[in-house]
């Protein structure tokens, strides 16, 4: 199991973003959100992201390094992409930063993290240990639109019921972690509980500033 691991919980974040976008990917295409280029590019690049996560770390699996590296840059490419549309979204829809409710602020203070992290996790390529435990956190950190539209599919629309969702994913995604670094390290990496413990100051602030 500790050698499928990212595997696993790539695939569990990419069937997370189709159930989340179900609506704009199969049933309700015609909404108007599927006719906005700045969220058809947006959407686009967050859904490759997931894809070339689920793609890499089959690469490792499988112990194919050389594919892995080779496919590495576009991953970065695409992180990129992720990185200027979400920003360019924020600046679209929301005049400024005191205009944006309390979880629109926390989500823009992820995709800084996730931007840190991204970057982090290209400089310390070389080092596996590192490399994917940044680029693993750094994901955790910005499902927060899509793990809204699952709770919201799932339960309902109240903030209750959008919280309930969040807590459980979001929490067993960061506990899996935390039992794969035991399994593999016998103890718990920084870069998992530090970045637990930054999720943490955020997501309560996020519930409270509601």
């Amino acid at each position: 199991m500790p050698k499928n691991y990212f595997s696993w919980v790539s695939i569990f974040m990419l069937l997370l973003s189709l159930i989340a976008f179900s609506d704009n990917l199969f049933y309700d295409i015609g909404q108007e959100s599927n006719s906005d280029p700045k969220f058809i590019v947006h959407g686009l690049f967050f859904l490759a992201w997931f894809v070339i996560l689920v793609v890499q770390s089959n690469f490792i699996r499988k112990g194919d390094i050389r594919a892995h590296r080779k496919w590495g840059m576009w991953g970065m490419g695409i992180a990129l992409g992720v990185i200027l549309s979400t920003f360019y979204v924020f600046y679209a829809v929301y005049e400024g930063w005191e205009a944006m409710p309390g979880f629109v602020k926390v989500n823009r203070v992820f995709t800084v993290s996730f931007t840190v992290l991204v970057a982090l996790a290209y400089w310390k390529r070389t080092y596996p240990a590192l490399h994917k435990r940044f680029l693993f956190v750094g994901t955790f950190y910005v499902l927060g639109p899509v793990i809204d539209r699952v709770g919201g599919k799932l339960l309902g629309e109240s903030l209750l019921n959008i919280v309930f969702v969040e807590g459980i994913i979001w929490n067993g995604l960061f506990i899996s972690l935390f039992l794969y670094d035991k399994q593999t390290l016998k103890r718990i990496h920084p870069i998992s509980w530090i970045g637990f413990i930054w999720f943490y100051i955020f997501w309560i602030y996020s519930i409270l500033a509601e």
